[in-house]
């Protein structure tokens, strides 16, 4: 049967299929299962963001990342300065021309023009995801600074060609390629990224370490989970000097950068962030989702965006177990 294709991009069989990429019983989870869904990245990455997109600015922002917080500080600030951080520790200077590896609808990346004044070029391999991209940026009036490609991780000097730029950075997007090793900078360019690993803590030979894992991947769209030496090797592998590494979730934050995710709205630092809190607790959850089920009974939502949702469940529910744990959310700078 042909996949519905919706203007906006989405594939309905695409959302309908991304489930199916993992074992429903996520303790049975083996290599073969990794290595089916690194070989299939595209499909289980573009699956999972044609269903989870708008999920994830109905209850987060078009930034697609976690976070540090002050006490007190407001959610959409911390975000704010999450991306701040990053382009300063990059030093981006106005007229540098950038590339966001994995921008999502484009968050950071008006955000860091912004603040940095800087050119940048946002890659994304999902369609729906670049046509919401290039509304907001329009709206932003931005256009000129902002632009969006469609491209695959994997393939970015075939796209664009060696040393095409000054300065590249990736939020929380490397981790759904299949590797980490690819290079379009120019020599004595910086690379600047925020990533999820499993720390050093974490232990694969653990059942429950390795069944966290899997529920990260299953409830995020990531067909593998990777340590934090793979990220160093990855760096030095493709001639790297690596110039700054912190695991951010490490520094003693009386605020966790998980704490939306625990749907405790007493734990909110703001007024207006008690909506945000409120969206990730059972209740929250339970009127979101229970729309977003008559929504794609009226096909009004594709086929599949359901399961989509309850996957992000199971993703919340395992990033702060992993937080509490800290064997996940190793960010690597």
């Amino acid at each position: 049967m042909a996949s519905t294709q919706y203007a906006d991009g989405r594939q309905e069989k695409r959302v309908e299929n991304y489930t199916k990429f993992w074992q429903k019983d996520l303790g049975k989870e083996g290599e073969v299962d990794n290595q089916n869904r690194v070989e299939s990245y595209t499909d289980v990455v573009n699956g999972y963001y044609d269903g989870a997109t708008e999920l994830y600015e109905y209850g987060w922002a078009q930034s697609f990342h976690f976070s540090r917080f002050y006490k007190g500080e407001a959610f959409a600030a911390s975000l704010a300065r999450h991306e701040h951080y990053l382009a300063a520790q990059m030093s981006l200077r106005p007229g540098m021309r950038v590339l966001d590896v994995g921008c999502g609808v484009g968050g950071p990346a008006r955000e860091i023009a912004r603040f940095s004044d800087v050119n940048i070029v946002g890659l994304n391999n999902n369609d729906f995801q670049i046509q919401r991209a290039r509304k907001y940026t329009k709206r932003a009036g931005l256009e000129d600074q902002v632009s969006f490609a469609k491209g695959d991780f994997m393939k970015l000097s075939e796209q664009f060609g060696e040393n095409s730029f000054d300065a590249v950075y990736a939020i929380e997007a490397t981790v759904h390629a299949p590797t980490w090793e690819r290079s379009v900078l120019k020599p004595g360019g910086v690379f600047g990224v925020y990533e999820w690993c499993m720390t050093d803590t974490w232990d694969p030979s653990i059942p429950a370490h390795k069944e966290l894992a899997h529920a990260i991947e299953f409830g995020n769209g990531i067909p593998e989970m990777r340590h934090l030496k793979k990220a160093r090797e990855a760096m030095v592998n493709v001639g790297f000097t690596i110039e700054h590494e912190e695991d951010l979730a490490e520094r003693p934050d009386e605020v966790p950068w998980y704490y939306p995710l625990e749907g405790d709205i007493s734990k909110a630092q703001t007024a207006w962030d008690y909506f945000t809190v409120w969206r990730m607790s059972w209740s929250g959850m339970l009127v979101s989702h229970t729309a977003i089920k008559f929504m794609e009974m009226l096909n009004l939502l594709p086929k599949g965006t359901y399961d989509v949702g309850e996957s992000l469940k199971v993703a919340a529910n395992a990033l702060v177990k992993g937080g509490q744990t800290k064997v996940s959310w190793s960010t690597f700078l």
